[in-house]
């Protein structure tokens, strides 16, 4: 089960993930998204993932397309190694923004705010 403990700084969303990020889940990860008002930026916290399949990946690049198409910037960190290799097989560790928590402070600026409202559902 994925379970999704979201945490805004100023117009900065950083969504803390638990679990699998696989087919079955992935509506968990969208709805919470979805639901974020008036943000310039989403990071989404891997720290606690162990693994994420197929569904997920598909899931996690239509957030990101849904969300930048809506100029707001969208993140990975801590992404564990396990995760990280499924990224690069698939190719994908160079599509997503990818930092460490350790870097993380909001660059947040009023005139890049926008609602995730508008979104259409993901994967």
């Amino acid at each position: 089960m994925l379970k999704v403990h979201v945490k805004k700084l100023g117009t900065v969303a950083v969504l803390y993930l638990q679990g699998q990020i696989v087919t079955g889940e992935t509506e968990t990860l969208c709805s919470a998204v979805h639901s974020l008002p008036d943000v310039s930026e989403i990071k989404l916290d891997f720290a606690r993932v162990s693994t994420v399949d197929a569904r997920g990946l598909g899931a996690m690049l239509a957030l990101r397309e849904q969300t930048e198409a809506n100029g707001i910037r969208f993140e990975l960190m801590n992404v564990p190694k396990l995760v990280g290799r499924v990224l690069e097989i698939a190719r994908l560790d160079s599509v997503f923004q990818i930092t460490s928590g350790v870097n993380f402070l909001p660059s947040v600026s009023r005139s890049q705010r926008a609602s995730v409202a508008t979104l259409a559902s993901c994967a």
